[in-house]
């Protein structure tokens, strides 16, 4: 992640759901030489793809139906710093063709514009699917990095850290001191799979 994060290229991060793909994002972003720049995140799973094009690249003022004002987009948003595009492997293939033709030209059309926009953001993009679930020139275009976070039951020696970080800050958000972790404790974590990854532990 330090060695990427030094770069302008795209990374995909691939990862089971509760693995912590989105803090490698933020590593990325906040170890870059953009850092000082907007990081703007954006859930593709949860954007209906008719948004998709209106969300990313913005829209000028009646571009369409209740488009009363002139939006400026996500990518424009980040006024050159990083967007992250998580769970990318959910958009539909037309919106991942939208997609293609970005990262590939590195210029955009808002709604209603005849005016192109320089892409000037860093795309890091993220997916629990298998490299399957995405057209394999859009899999290729974002993986000029690819970071691959194992689930935490190939990790196991991560428990104890994690276990008294959550603790640490549990006990900071009750107001409460931090209680000791009896080595036991860990022991017997040890022998579940975690299927929710990190995320289960918190």
């Amino acid at each position: 992640v330090r060695q990427v994060a030094k770069w302008n290229t795209t990374v995909l991060i691939r990862g089971e759901s509760g693995t912590g793909k989105e803090l490698i994002a933020n590593a990325i972003h906040y170890n870059s030489p953009r850092a000082s720049n907007t990081f703007v995140k954006l859930n593709c799973a949860a954007l209906p793809d008719n948004l998709l094009e209106s969300e990313l690249f913005g829209h000028e003022k009646g571009a369409f139906t209740g488009a009363s004002t002139q939006r400026k987009g996500r990518f424009e948003q980040t006024n050159g710093g990083s967007i992250f595009l998580d769970e990318i492997g959910d958009l539909a293939e037309a919106s991942q063709i939208k997609l293609l033709r970005l990262i590939q030209e590195r210029e955009y059309y808002p709604l209603g514009s005849d005016s192109p926009r320089r892409l000037r953001a860093r795309v890091v993009a993220a997916t629990h699917r298998p490299p399957s679930a995405l057209r394999s020139d859009l899999y290729f275009r974002l993986r000029a990095h690819q970071v691959k976070i194992p689930p935490l039951r190939e990790r196991k020696a991560d428990l104890p850290l994690l276990v008294a970080h959550f603790l640490r800050e549990a006990a900071e958000d009750l107001g409460r001191v931090c209680p000791e972790v009896p080595d036991e404790l860990c022991e017997r974590l040890a022998g579940y799979s975690f299927p929710g990854n990190v995320r289960e532990v918190q």
